[in-house]
Order: C-alpha cells, then structure tokens, then sequence
C-alpha cells in the first residue's frame, strides 16, 4: 500500500511541476464569450507547426479583444499576410502576448498606426514603440476581431511568448478555460520498412494497418508481421466540445513491450526549427494525399526538440520469433486518450510487393551542393537543401523545366536560373518566372532579372516557366459611381485585379494628396476611410495607380461630390 502511495505521490508531483512552469492566474482571456478553438497549438500546418492558438469570434468581425494583462505595446505590424494586422504587448513578467488577424486597433493605437501609415505613405507597417510608450491595462480594449493576413475567416490568433527569446508556448498552460471531454480521434495506422531488409505484411513499402475499435473504446490493430527495423505512424486530429474543427492533438506516446520509446508533446518549440515539421510528417504521403501522417520515429534531418524521450529514434527492431505489442497513445491537453494496440510478430515471410523506387540518372547527396543544366535553365541547391539523399528525376527544357515533384521537401532556398538572350529588351521588361500547378496554372515567382538571366529562389520542387504578362491591373469602383454624392458615405472601395503576374503595387490620392487605401487580397478589394481627412472641398477628384509584377501600370480616375 506505501508503494502505491509513493507512485502516486511522484505522479502528481511531476503533473504539479508542469503546472507550476507557467503562471495560472497572471492572464485574463482576451475575448469576453466561452473560449472556443478553431486551432490549437503546435497544430500541423504547411510547413510550419501553429505558434498559437484560434479563438473563434462567433463568425464575425469586430469582436472586442482585451489585453490579458498590464503590459507595453512593443510591436505592430499591418501585412497582406501573416498575421494580418497584429499586436505584440510585453508584460512585466517576462511573457509577451500575441493578438493576430485584427479588424481594427483600439483608438490609441489606431492613430499611432494611421500617423505611421500617413508618413510612410503605405499601407504595409511595422514599428517597435519604446516600451511604455503605448501603455495597456489589463482587460483594457485593445482592437477588434477580425479575417486580416493568412486568416480564412474571422477568428483571433492569440499567442504568449517568452519576451526574452520570442519561443512561444501553449496558451493553454497559463490556466484558459476551454471546454474539452472528446477525445482524439484516430483515422489511420501506418508502418514503415525503414532497414534494406524490413518488409511489413510482406510489403517493403509504406504499409496502411487495419484496426477495430473494441468494447473498452480502445483500437485493436489486425496483427502485423514484420522483419527489420520499422517505423510506425498515424492520421489523426483532436476536438474539442463545442467546436467541429479538426485540431492538433496535444502529445504523442509510442511504448514497445512496455517501454517508452517515443514521447513527443506540444509544450513549446522554437520558430527556428518549425520548419523541420517537414521531417515530422510523411511528406511524400502528403504530396501525393494531402494528408499528414505523423511519424512515431526520427526521420534523417529531424531536429526538432518536441521529444522528451526517443528510444532508438523510436525504430522497432523486429526479430525473427519474437513479439511486440505496440501501444500508441494520443492525447489533447485536457487529457483525454486515445488507445491503439499494435500487435507484431517477428515472422520472415516472401515478398509479395517490391520496394517502389524510381532510379533516374541524379542522385542528390543531401550534404552536398547540387548543380544541374536543364538546358535553357539551371538549378543549384546549396548543401543541405534537403533533409536525406534521393534520386531526382529532372526535366529538360527551354522555357520551361520540371524539378522533381512536390513529394520531396526542401529546408532551404535553392536558386533556378533561366537564360533569356534570346529575347528582346521589351519582352524581357514584361516576362517573369512562374511555377506552374497540378493544372499548369502560372502563378508569379520573385524573379531577379539581370542582363540575360532571370533567376529565382524558391522552397518548392516541381515544374517553372517562363511567362509574359501584357495585360495592365484593372480597376472598378465597388461602391459608388462617378460624379456621384456622398454625403452619407462612410468609405469608397474599389476592386483591383491582374489576370497573371499579379499586383504589386498601389496609390491612390484624393484632390492631389496621397490617402490610406486598407487592402484585403482575399477580396481584391482596397478601401479608404473618410474620417482619415477632412474634406474642405465638395468637389473631389480621385486618382488610384495599380502596377502589377512586370511594371505593367493603370490609373483610375474619378469625381465625386461631398458636403
């Protein structure tokens, strides 16, 4: 009976530990309804794992957002992106706290940002106040809710970071209150033959495991047969109570014959290795399927540190008349579990199916740099570009090559370099590089033009072009016709469009001088607010210039009338 006490007494001591890591009271929430998720922390996204998490606002825009504590506004930013307009409040101790997507700032901040914005002319800003210049309360209105940057529907990106080193960690921590008794759901086993001898199920290739769902609400996988070293995965996400949304889950547990060998969380992790998400998840399955498969062991360039304990990078070596019972267990911060059990048998059987593995002519050493002659292009990827060796299949062209496919990741930025001497001054001033998609859409890459080369740098393997763009932006009013009266008018907007390379640039002024035109691209649509001048004129002459990627220009004018 002691032991059992003492066991006990080490367990909610090491729960009790965790807790006491983060402050539980310091932070209010920073929206006054029920906090539900659309996202959770450490969620798997392209390319990056999710710093944050998504509250949802109710569907609408303009929800008030508070500061969760006293503190100082330390940076703002307005983007096309990201995190569209976004806020960063430092507080006392020692935590930073995020706030993305916003409608609108508070009116304080606002017009710190409209006097930034007017002087820089640009509606794109960032600045980094003196700490105490702009002072917020706790539970003190700093903005609105709102769909701005990467957001695809309203809903706030709320974030606490370390203000020291900027490394952010689960908001769930700090003692917020989401309402969480489901647990995550598992969609699909997979297991890997990792060693040049391993087969699974007579398979020497990515292998689906049947399971079952048992009386007890645990998952009984069919029995496997194996040889060599293995790996295993899943698909699967989390929910929580009042929401449909798919989510991250919260920690991962693979024990083999009892023993821990993988045991990973979302506690906390550095934007510096977000990245190698990419070494995470079966990024090939993803390529082709759309579809993350976690890996419950350390793939080669894997430098993550989410892992509290890797038992032979979490591989299974399987021997021959032995058995492995897999126990994979899923859980979401409140602690809900999901249970799988893989039963394994050491067992060497024929091969039924081959390794699949397409040879071509180049083999890229991942170490070193790579340098390829497509012919009317070249390719370099510096050393490292990819996280494991592998054969790349490479395709000859003069205006367009093919690199591969979007099956393998790339970590850095390698550089594809076309030659374009055979083409004139004028052709050249309209031309760019594209990538094209599964449906051979051209979309604009930065492209770097210099005499008789364009080059880009890029993170994505597979087909680029050469393309021209002719044709101008267009412009058309949303909101009001010419030589009409606005009186009553609270804003003008306008929709812009380019049918290929894309827009680069905007102005606009009104009666000569330049005015803050918001713009959302998901809409392509610009808007200027009336209350940011005072119009001592009743006649008004509007002027909006849009250029897009090559420098091909339009200019939109018109008169109207305001009392």
């Amino acid at each position: 009976m002691r032991k059992l006490f003492v066991g006990l007494s080490f367990l909610f001591s090491v729960f009790g530990f965790s807790q006491e890591k983060y402050p539980q009271d310091a932070f209010r929430s920073p929206i006054d309804i029920p906090m539900v998720l659309a996202g959770t922390f450490g969620e798997l996204r392209s390319n990056h794992f999710h710093s944050g998490i998504d509250i949802k606002t109710q569907q609408r825009e303009g929800l008030p957002i508070y500061a969760v504590a006293d503190g100082s506004v330390t940076r703002i930013k307005v983007s096309l992106w990201g995190y569209g307009k976004v806020l960063y409040i430092a507080h006392p101790n020692g935590y930073t706290s995020v706030y993305g997507h916003l409608q609108k700032f508070a009116p304080k901040i606002q017009e710190f940002v409209k006097k930034l914005q007017y002087k820089k002319q640009a509606y794109e800003v960032e600045d980094f106040p003196d700490y105490a210049e702009i002072k917020v309360k706790k539970g003190e209105i700093i903005a609105y809710g709102g769909n701005t940057g990467g957001s695809s529907g309203p809903h706030l990106h709320f974030e606490i970071r370390s203000s020291i080193s900027e490394k952010p960690t689960n908001p769930l921590l700090y003692g917020f209150d989401v309402r969480d008794a489901t647990n995550p759901t598992l969609l699909k086993l997979y297991g890997f033959p990792l060693s040049d001898d391993a087969q699974i199920n007579q398979n020497k290739n990515t292998t689906a495991i049947n399971f079952t769902r048992q009386q007890d609400g645990t998952f009984l996988a069919d029995p496997v047969s194996a040889t060599g070293t293995i790996g295993l995965g899943f698909v699967g996400y989390d929910r929580q109570d009042l929401a449909a949304n798919h989510n991250g889950v919260y920690s991962v547990q693979q024990l083999v014959n009892g023993k821990v060998y993988t045991d990973y969380d979302f506690e906390s992790f550095s934007f510096g290795e977000t990245r190698y998400i990419n070494t995470l998840i079966d990024y090939y399955h993803y390529g082709k399927y759309r579809q993350r498969i976690q890996r419950l062991y350390k793939a080669p360039g894997n430098r993550l540190s989410i892992y509290n304990k890797l038992e032979n990078d979490g591989k299974i070596e399987v021997k021959e008349g032995l058995s492995y019972k897999v126990e994979l267990l899923i859980k979401d911060y409140a602690g809900n579990e999901t249970k799988a059990i893989i039963p394994i048998e050491g067992k060497t059987e024929p091969t039924k199916i081959d390794k699949d593995e397409e040879k071509t002519e180049n083999y890229v050493i991942a170490k070193k740099p790579n340098n390829y002659d497509l012919g009317g292009a070249k390719v370099y990827f510096p050393a490292n570009t990819f996280y494991d060796n592998f054969y790349i299949d490479l395709k000859k062209g003069e205006d367009t090559v093919t690199i591969h496919n979007n099956r393998v990741p790339a970590h850095r930025n390698f550089t594809i370099t076309f030659d374009v001497s055979k083409y004139s001054e004028a052709e050249k001033k309209q031309m760019f590089i594209a990538r094209l998609d599964s449906r051979l859409r051209p979309s604009h890459t930065s492209t770097y033009k210099r005499g008789n080369t364009f080059t880009t740098r890029t993170r994505y393997l597979g087909t680029y072009t050469l393309a021209k763009d002719t044709v101008a932006p267009k412009i058309r009013p949303k909101n009001f016709k010419e030589k009409q009266w606005l009186n009553n008018y609270h804003y003008l907007s306008l929709r812009i469009t380019d049918d290929l390379s894309g827009i680069d640039t905007y102005s606009a002024t009104l009666n000569g001088k330049w005015i803050l035109m918001e713009y959302e691209p998901k809409t392509n649509t610009i808007t200027y607010n009336f209350d940011d001048v005072i119009l001592n004129e009743k006649e008004c002459h509007l002027e909006v210039t849009v250029t897009d990627n090559v420098g091909n220009t339009n200019t939109f004018t018109s008169t109207f009338y305001r009392k």
